[in-house]
């Protein structure tokens, strides 16, 4: 004969099987319908991506101190400040490589953002730091010119790069200029209506690259003169 408790332990336990298994099914159904819910709002066709075209970069090697035209195959967007940015990452991501000549840790996420503006006719005052309501630094006042002028006439690229990437930079002017004369010559290179570039560091204006390369003034794109260019 089997005992009282033994009973009650068998009633218990059947019941908390029968509650188990009405959650559990419960769960599958969820799931299944949670499945057909993400199936039935799935793309139907799968997201663009920028097709490869040929960038120019000027790629800074210190041995000699000159700037190296190379070519490589990238996918570019068709924004121009897209763009600019993909070109930079390139060229920097070439930079945090083991082997490279112009060696400088970072690599392409050093390079926040670039904005285009309009070239102004004279040097222009200090980049205001970005906005955070816009995202974006305020254009020279010496900039303003007619419309049709602000979309054929020459540009001031501000090129925002990241603070870690200033703060491990090399120190020395050698060293530090040819970065920065790097970043001009290959913006021009791909974007020739971009005449003149100046840098913020996390949005803001900094007073150099490590401690030698001004950051306050503005770069001229003809200031970089590219040696014999090679195809990697």
């Amino acid at each position: 004969m089997i005992p009282r408790y033994q009973k009650f332990l068998f009633g218990i336990l059947l019941v908390a099987s029968l509650v188990m298994g009405v959650a559990l099914w419960q769960l599958r159904e969820r799931a299944h319908q949670r499945m057909i819910a993400g199936q039935d709002s799935a793309p139907t066709s799968a997201p663009e991506v920028a097709p490869a075209e040929q960038a120019t970069l000027l790629v800074a090697n210190d041995s000699d101190s000159s700037l190296l035209t190379q070519v490589h195959s990238l996918p570019l967007p068709a924004d121009p400040g897209s763009r600019a940015r993909a070109v930079l990452g390139k060229l920097l991501d070439i930079y945090a490589a083991p082997s490279a000549a112009h060696p400088v840790p970072g690599g392409g996420s050093s390079v926040l953002q670039v904005f285009l503006l309009p070239a102004p006719a004279l040097a222009p005052p200090a980049i205001n730091p970005i906005n955070p309501a816009t995202g974006r630094p305020k254009a020279p006042a010496s900039s303003a010119r007619p419309a049709e002028a602000q979309q054929t006439g020459p540009q001031l690229a501000v090129v925002n790069l990241a603070g870690n990437f200033t703060a491990s930079h090399p120190s020395g002017i050698e060293t530090e200029t040819l970065t920065v004369l790097s970043i001009c010559g290959t913006l021009h290179a791909n974007l020739p209506r971009v005449t003149q570039v100046r840098f913020l560091v996390d949005g803001l204006q900094r007073a150099t690259l490590a401690g030698h390369a001004d950051l306050t003034r503005t770069y001229l794109a003809a200031d970089a003169t590219p040696a014999e260019g090679v195809h990697p």
